[in-house]
């Protein structure tokens, strides 16, 4: 338990956390709506730093970030919780623990450590991942902090729920990010996550500004965020706001937690969101979640040839010399990308 960052003390023992876009005004003895931040006595305590319940190495992409160190690994982080409750969360045994049952149990270690370990398994970088690294950021920047010294990058993979000032306080550390954009409609994020959609995007735009490498991530679900015209809204936002270099991965769904009536997302409806990607001018748009040969391949917008061939979060080959295709000369998005 450590006192939290990025709250202010209120009237009568309450505080407001200034962590995530939910602003929760917390009164004594209670939690905030993530469960893992508490106020006590008039002072918020995070209560999971340190306590990890994921500790693993996986490939960057992954994350899923492809534009990034192709092919390197990422030494992946997550404690218990989460500020959403996404109804579909592919991760809730671990991000809606303190729901669901005492948050205990985990695995103790220091920010020290974890770099150590990156270190030790020959890791490029560093992920705070598989639940919202928004709720664990003091954990999360003082790794991150130490990971930058000892020559490793950090990576997000969130929900976009921030604000300003996390994002600002932690961008000196910060080498990248995916963002889970869940729908394009305010409605599906107030009814299936408890969220809103505008401070997302304002995230992601804010994320851009700040020089912070981004991909995002949409999961397309049947009945609920697969119409064509939102998928279309959608990509014209990544495209107007975020800019055409922006990747956009099109993910399948799979029934889980408390979305287990929906049938998997159908293969035909990725290849059209993702062909609607592309028709609304975004270089790289990518399927997730399904091997469908080509739609992982990175393509030279330019010159059409193949860049980088993948299947799932497996890198194949990469033919990028220092950052260019070798067949044209045209520059292709990323950092690290060959």
């Amino acid at each position: 338990m450590r006192e939290a960052k990025l709250y202010e003390k209120l009237s009568d023992k309450r505080v407001r956390c200034n962590l995530c876009r939910h602003r929760c005004v917390i009164a004594d003895g209670r939690s905030g709506i993530c469960q893992v931040r508490e106020n006590r006595d008039g002072i918020l305590y995070t209560l999971t730093y340190g306590r990890t319940v994921v500790q693993q190495i996986d490939p960057v992409e992954k994350k899923p970030l492809f534009h990034f160190y192709p092919g390197a690994s990422a030494y992946s982080v997550a404690t218990a919780g989460c500020n959403f409750r996404c109804r579909w969360c592919q991760n809730w045994e671990i991000s809606q623990i303190p729901r669901e049952q005492q948050l205990n149990g985990g695995c103790e270690a220091t920010p020290v450590q974890i770099v150590e370990s990156a270190q030790d398994e020959n890791c490029r970088m560093i992920a705070y991942t598989y639940t919202e690294p928004t709720i664990f950021f003091e954990y999360a920047y003082e790794t991150a902090r130490l990971a930058q010294s000892a020559g490793l990058a950090n990576i997000y993979v969130t929900n976009g729920y921030m604000t300003d000032g996390m994002l600002e306080t932690i961008q000196p550390y910060l080498d990248a990010a995916n963002v889970d954009l869940k729908a394009f409609q305010d409605e599906t994020y107030r009814q299936y996550v408890g969220a809103r959609l505008q401070p997302v995007l304002d995230s992601l735009k804010k994320i851009k500004r700040l020089g912070i490498w981004l991909e995002v991530i949409t999961l397309v679900i049947p009945g609920i965020n697969d119409d064509p015209a939102e998928l279309r809204d959608a990509a014209r936002f990544v495209e107007n706001e975020l800019g055409a270099e922006t990747p956009w991965h099109i993910s399948r769904f799979f029934p889980a937690y408390k979305l287990t009536d929906i049938v998997p997302t159908p293969i035909r409806t990725l290849r059209r969101a993702r062909e609607i990607g592309l028709e609304e001018g975004l270089k790289y748009v990518y399927s997730g979640n399904i091997s469908d040969p080509g739609t992982q391949d990175t393509i030279c917008p330019v010159c059409g040839h193949l860049l980088i061939r993948r299947d799932r979060s497996f890198l194949l080959e990469n033919r990028v010399k220092q950052g260019c295709c070798p067949d044209c000369g045209a520059p292709i998005s990323g950092i690290g990308i060959g």
